[in-house]
């Protein structure tokens, strides 16, 4: 997300606070309850830390600056982004060399649009509140079908079979891609601690990347399990000279599975990175 809402999102808000640059993390309200990330829980016994990763900038590329970002997706060796707010909401497909909009299709008030993913020959687009999906053949971007859901829609992805979807909470639901119904549900933890405010998703090599809303962190989350197996600190990613100072929050990973590229950005950002890892601890 997002959004124009913040007053409402500091009651909301249970994301990840760094206790240190080591990489350990405690929390910060919300439903994350307490951990104690020294090296032991509330009984004494030992506690293995999450791993965390800094990150190394391989390249920059411009980004539109007026796009507030809600999902991004490699696809066919494209780009692909949606964007949200209500009567700016839309699908587009972007060169990455340039942040040229190629082609785009507006989606209509009062919907607020959310992440996308593609699979086989369709593109779906989620919405915040309206619970709508809608879905488009990703080839011309005409609208071939809907779909209704109960809550909110945040972001999307998949691992090849189903849709994968966050809703703010700390669940990740899987649904059918022919129906939109929900065939399995997760809760993500962190040594136990349930993780809110999941938004953007990303499938990297057989774990769902998320990045947490209003938050610079990223979590690398088992499908399996919903354990969170490592946390990405990517504080500082935009630095001071990037910045236009209208920037939103960070959001937005793009994966190219065939060259192992690994894409991030964020609302009204007016650059993409290509980014790898380096583990801290």
């Amino acid at each position: 997300m997002r959004r124009s809402r913040t007053a409402s999102a500091v009651i909301l808000l249970g994301t990840v606070a760094f206790v240190s640059t080591a990489g350990a993390f405690g929390a910060c309200g919300g439903d994350r309850g307490a951990v104690n990330t020294a090296g032991s829980d509330s009984t004494g016994a030992v506690v293995t830390r999450t791993p965390t990763y800094g990150f190394e900038v391989v390249q920059s590329y411009p980004h539109d600056a007026k796009a507030f970002t809600q999902g991004l997706v490699w696809h066919d060796n494209r780009l692909f982004e949606s964007t949200g707010q209500v009567g700016q909401s839309n699908i587009r497909e972007v060169e990455l060399s340039s942040g040229r909009v190629i082609r785009q299709q507006d989606l209509e008030a009062p919907h607020f649009g959310e992440g996308i993913v593609l699979l086989g020959d369709k593109l779906f687009q989620i919405t915040w509140t309206s619970g709508k999906a809608f879905v488009y053949d990703w080839k011309s971007f005409t609208r071939t079908g809907q779909f209704t859901y109960d809550g909110e829609g945040w972001g999307l992805t998949t691992d090849g079979t189903a849709i994968i979807m966050s809703n703010g909470t700390s669940s990740i639901v899987w649904r059918d891609p022919a129906t939109f119904a929900v065939q399995k549900t997760i809760t993500v933890t962190d040594h136990g601690t349930p993780v809110s405010q999941l938004n953007e998703l990303e499938w990297v090599k057989g774990e769902i990347w998320a990045n947490l809303w209003q938050s610079e962190q990223i979590a690398r989350i088992d499908p399996a399990t919903g354990n969170v197996t490592g946390w990405i600190d990517l504080k500082g990613i935009l630095p001071a000279m990037d910045r236009t100072g209208s920037e939103d929050v960070m959001n937005g990973i793009a994966y190219d599975a065939a060259r192992d590229r690994l894409f991030v950005t964020g609302k009204l950002w007016s650059k993409l990175y290509e980014i790898t890892l380096k583990q801290r601890s």
